[in-house]
């Protein structure tokens, strides 16, 4: 059996912007129902979903909690050389801190509009994860590893967000921060990238990593 690491795992969460979501159908009691949508993640790597009351989906989650969420490296045309995984989870509705609004904001642009109106905020937490990394190269990744990983809080990520304003490149935008690295976005780029912090930085360095390594 192949060992997968919790980073493959939290690399593709962080990579893609959007996934599959499943639930059970409360309309057609038995079969599941499947529908896109974006996500982003908090400080512990947990998919944040923003959805209607009024959404077929948002309702099979509020009376069954149990889904999962598939996921596959984007940009590729072929899905299956490449990787992908599936998440399974427990949804439960969350209401955000200020500062917890501000991150999922930097990655929905849309959020601050859509709370006011009948959107709400979901979280999934892990059960396990299959992660799929191409031929030959697959496994589950359970909860407890994810959960174990050590969490950024949103005060913090803000503190360092400020620290590096004005520091870096004018056409990067830096969605969020967390203990393993950085998800940025650069003007005229598809998609968003990631930074991971440099092996031995201590958290007082990570935004001078940042700041050096988005120079490059």
């Amino acid at each position: 059996m192949v060992k997968i690491a919790v980073r493959s795992v939290v690399e593709l969460l962080h990579q893609a912007g959007s996934a599959t979501l499943a639930t059970h159908s409360t309309q057609t009691p038995g079969y599941p129902y499947a529908t896109v949508l974006p996500y982003a993640l908090d400080e512990r790597h947990r998919p944040l979903l923003l959805v209607s009351l009024l959404a077929e989906h948002t309702r099979n989650l509020l009376a069954d909690a149990r889904c999962s969420l598939s996921v596959a490296e984007p940009g590729v045309e072929d899905v299956q050389a490449h990787a992908r995984l599936t998440l399974l989870a427990d949804a439960e509705q969350v209401a955000l801190t200020q500062a917890e609004t501000a991150r999922l904001s930097r990655y929905l642009p849309a959020a601050p509009d859509l709370l006011q109106l009948d959107f709400i905020v979901m979280r999934l937490n892990p059960l396990r994860a299959r992660y799929i990394g191409g031929v030959g190269r697959m496994g589950w990744v359970e909860g407890a590893e994810l959960a174990a990983l050590p969490p950024m809080e949103a005060e913090r990520e803000n503190a360092l967000l400020a620290e590096m304003a004005g520091k870096i490149p004018q056409e990067v935008t830096v969605l969020g921060l967390d203990a393993w690295g950085a998800d940025y976005v650069t003007a005229g780029a598809p998609g968003r990238s990631r930074f991971w912090w440099p092996e031995g930085r201590s958290e007082q360095d990570m935004a001078a990593a940042l700041i050096a390594g988005l120079a490059v």
